[in-house]
């Protein structure tokens, strides 16, 4: 009878301890260079821009926004 009166806490504990078990033993992810194949043409890659040619707008303009 005493396990039906705890069985909240059994449940809570036995989510602790899956819980601590899985954060120690989840791998980490190495860091990973990229291939130098990548590496080499992101180098050469050109960068595009963008010209915006506009009015800017006056202080009443703005107000009225």
């Amino acid at each position: 009878m005493n396990i039906m009166k705890n069985m909240e806490a059994i449940f809570v504990a036995i989510i602790a301890i899956a819980a601590a078990t899985s954060l120690a033993t989840a791998a980490v992810p190495k860091f990973r260079a990229a291939p130098s194949s990548i590496a080499a043409s992101a180098d050469q890659a050109t960068m595009h821009t963008v010209h915006v040619s506009a009015k800017r707008l006056t202080a009443q303009e703005k107000a009225a926004l």
